[in-house]
């Protein structure tokens, strides 16, 4: 089995990620993909996040009618702060199986000689790459050779964060979540404050 690791906070998750995602199952060779919900990105300030079973819970809602696609909460069990090698490594050993392939945005090839041991990363597993409109990469500034596999994927320009603001701001954002998760922000009440 071939599988597609899609990290993130999902704080929260939204159309755009499953959009992401549908087309990773339908359009390549994976066979699944699992959306990891990370309790915290070791390259990004603290920020102030959900905890990480409600948003692990959105993505349950989000993904429930999609059978190739998973949530996974695999990294709240591992020690923090946590790197993608160090879930790559622990996955790899508990599904020896099973093909991991990272699922990322063109704009995070631009920090990936930033992750650590970014150099295992790229000698064990290869990248699903998807465009981001805003993205300044360019492949001659990648430290990627062979491993990168470029998908056209459809640009979805939706964050989580315009969509905190614009619950904040008491916007109608119900058309860019599924309705499980909108519905699970508005009964607790999220993002208003």
């Amino acid at each position: 089995m071939k599988v597609g690791l899609f990290f993130g906070t999902f704080n929260p998750v939204h159309i755009g990620h499953l959009i992401i995602g549908s087309y990773m199952v339908e359009f390549t060779d994976l066979d699944e993909v699992w959306f990891v919900v990370t309790p915290h990105n070791p390259l990004k300030e603290k920020q102030s996040l959900l905890p990480d079973l409600h948003r692990y819970r959105m993505v349950e809602e989000a993904t429930e009618d999609y059978p190739r696609l998973k949530p996974s909460k695999i990294e709240f069990g591992l020690p923090q702060p946590n790197y993608t090698v160090n879930t790559l490594a622990y996955l790899t050993e508990k599904y020896p199986e099973t093909e991991f392939v990272l699922i990322m945005g063109e704009d995070n090839l631009k920090t990936l000689h930033k992750w650590k041991n970014y150099e295992v990363l790229l000698e064990n597993y290869a990248i699903y790459c998807y465009p981001r409109m805003y993205s300044e990469t360019r492949d001659e500034q990648i430290p990627i050779k062979g491993r990168l596999h470029r998908v056209g994927a459809p640009v979805v320009e939706i964050s989580s964060t315009f969509i905190r603001n614009a619950i904040k701001q008491e916007k109608d954002v119900r058309a860019m979540l599924p309705p499980g998760v909108w519905n699970y922000i508005d009964k607790m009440n999220f993002y208003k404050k």
